[in-house]
């Protein structure tokens, strides 16, 4: 596979990931959007032969960077949360399935809004990045034992909340 080939197939594979991960940083979709573009444009820049065993987490690391460059760059302007924008959905799922994997899907990312930022950051390049435990811990500058603890802690706050909070309920139409 040549460079262009190897490129392309990075932009397929990754920008989707990379997308709501920059979106959830910047809290921005144009922004997110502006983010990864110059993550790709560093890809191209780069030699690929020392990036190449670790793509993904040199990825996420480069776009984490420029979404937090970003956020300082913006500071002191007003910000939008159109990250829904962003979220691809399958138009061959069933909708009312869709819609009740979206309300709990909401409800946990509302959830996750309560914990602490690293905890956070670990949920998202995990689920939303599908990133390994030591590639997130390349791009948060952590060891991997503490995104393993940073991500179980997380995961178990997440389940004791769902249950103290219980089902969620169904608005009268």
């Amino acid at each position: 596979m040549n460079d262009r080939e190897w490129i392309q197939e990075a932009l397929r594979r990754y920008e989707p990931r990379l997308l709501l991960y920059a979106a959830k940083v910047c809290g921005r979709t144009e922004r997110a959007r502006d983010v990864v573009q110059e993550t790709f444009l560093e890809l191209c820049a780069a030699k690929r032969d020392a990036v190449e065993g670790h793509l993904a987490a040199w990825l996420f690391t480069v776009c984490r960077n420029k979404a937090f460059d970003a956020l300082r760059k913006d500071e002191g302007m007003e910000t939008t949360d159109d990250v829904g924008v962003i979220e691809h959905r399958d138009p061959a799922v069933d909708p009312a399935r869709s819609l009740a994997q979206g309300e709990e899907h909401a409800r946990v990312l509302r959830l996750m809004t309560k914990l602490p930022a690293k905890q956070q950051e670990a949920l998202r390049l995990k689920f939303q990045g599908g990133l390994s435990y030591k590639e997130i811990a390349a791009v948060m500058g952590e060891s991997v034992s503490n995104v393993g603890f940073l991500i179980h802690v997380a995961l178990k706050a997440l389940r004791e909340r769902m249950a103290v909070e219980g089902p969620e309920r169904k608005v009268a139409s």
